[in-house]
């Protein structure tokens, strides 16, 4: 049966690149897929087109791409990535540009767009996934709004004979489901190839965390060699079953345990997985293994895609301000707590204006607020005071009674260190799909 092999050359945008390289050179990919969007992602880079409108792509592009575009360009390996954010056009004249220094010629690049619905958001006011309002209880404060886009218009650039294909905001598993139905020629109603593909993409769209990473727990699950981790690759049949592996040589491990991990991650409900393409069903979705760093993959299914697309509005939502000191040496956790105390009652003295504090010792509790039980008492702690405020004056008060701890607190603070900024913020919601129109624009290197 045809297969195809599919590689994770990044899991987020500011992953490694080296294990990208690795995938190109020992991986025997025919394609090479760059997952670097995050909900919160896509609106930091809107923010930054806003400052310089010739950016807005991902900060890493230039050096992925000086890493691995000879490589894939000898080996004829197409690439496919939402390093685009918010710039895909930008991205893609970037792209060309690398290559043309490079000495590459005859390469063509797709930049695909569409996913910007800004103004579609603005003038429906629709309904907000994670809490009660709508979209007008943003206050106008909204900076940007994106759909996830699903395969089409990716599978028409490989169609038209695209090397590389740069998105904005797409689902993740669409960035390798696409090559799929492109090259296995899957009828878009085909909704349990889509599916089976969908699992394979969902496998695939964290890069490490399948082989190893976010995975390790040493005494429980050991992983070897992780500062050398492997990323993954798919090999892909034509009836959507495949092998997850990875490079000859590489560290870390694919296994079933690390594969079934990544298989339940950020799933709701493994009969119900939304996306643009397909209402996937991992239910019946079966793992075995299939020799050493290979695991084989069936099963799973889908049904009709929704009327809706996802879209990931991002907002200027508030300030926080930060301070943090540390303490050392016998008594350590006594003075981190007088600390506390002194910032929190000075605080109230000042009359900071703050909607949310939180005073944490990291290491004890800033993370487990629950009993502890009898721990030996730590020989050195940091304090961590941080509120939200309605102004950055506000926030910057924050810090600046944290930092007086120095001469003014217990005895022995050190390494002092504030912080003040604003946050944007990002909530969901969702639109009719026939207000997403797709484009597609080229470059020729």
């Amino acid at each position: 049966m045809r297969s195809i092999r599919i590689g994770s050359g990044a899991g987020y945008s500011g992953d490694r690149i080296e294990p990208a390289v690795e995938l190109v050179e020992k991986g025997d990919i025919q394609y090479l897929g760059f997952e670097c969007l995050a909900e919160r992602t896509i609106a930091l880079a809107q923010q930054a087109r806003l400052a310089n409108p010739e950016g807005g792509y991902d900060p890493l592009l230039r050096a992925r791409f000086e890493a691995v575009l000879a490589g894939c360009a000898k080996r004829g390996i197409k690439i496919v990535s939402n390093m685009g954010a918010a710039n895909p056009v930008g991205a893609a004249a970037e792209v060309a540009r690398i290559a043309r220094e490079l000495g590459i010629t005859g390469l063509k690049i797709a930049a695909v767009t569409g996913d910007d619905v800004l103004a579609a958001v603005r003038a429906g006011n629709y309904p907000l996934l994670e809490r009660p309002g709508t979209i007008a209880d943003l206050e106008g404060r909204e900076i940007s709004a994106n759909a996830y886009l699903g395969v089409e218009p990716i599978v028409a650039a490989l169609r038209d004979g695209a090397d590389i294909v740069i998105t904005g905001r797409v689902a993740d598993p669409a960035l390798f489901l696409a090559p799929l139905v492109y090259e296995f020629g899957w009828s878009l109603d085909d909704f349990e190839a889509l599916g089976r593909g969908t699992v394979v993409g969902h496998l695939l769209e964290c890069a490490g965390q399948i082989t190893g990473g976010y995975f390790a727990d040493p005494g429980y699950k050991d992983v070897a060699d992780l500062a050398r981790l492997g990323f993954p690759l798919a090999e892909v049949f034509e009836d959507g079953h495949a092998v997850i592996t990875k490079p000859p040589g590489s560290g870390g491990e694919v296994s079933l345990a690390s594969c079934k991990e990544q298989l339940l991650y950020e799933l709701q409900d493994p009969r119900r997985y939304l996306q643009p393409d397909v209402v996937a069903d991992f239910s019946s979705v079966h793992l075995e293994p299939d020799g050493h760093d290979r695991v084989a993959i069936s099963g799973g299914s889908g049904t009709k895609r929704p009327d809706t697309l996802k879209v990931s509005v991002g907002y200027l939502d508030s300030f926080i301000g930060e301070g943090q000191i540390s303490y050392a040496g016998s008594g350590a956790l006594a003075r981190a707590k007088l600390g506390l105390d002194i910032v929190r009652e000075r605080l109230q003295l000042t009359g900071v204006k703050t909607t949310e504090l939180r005073f944490d010792i990291i290491g004890v509790d800033a993370l487990y607020r629950g009993p502890v039980g009898n721990q030996p008492e730590p020989m050195d702690v940091r304090i961590r005071v941080t509120g939200r405020t309605d102004t950055m004056a506000e926030a910057v008060r924050i810090g600046n009674e944290v930092e007086t701890l120095f001469t003014n607190g217990p005895a022995g603070g050190g390494g002092a260190w504030k912080n003040a900024r604003q946050v944007l913020a990002v909530v969901s919601t969702l639109i009719p799909r026939e207000l997403v129109n797709t484009q597609i624009s080229y470059e020729v290197a």
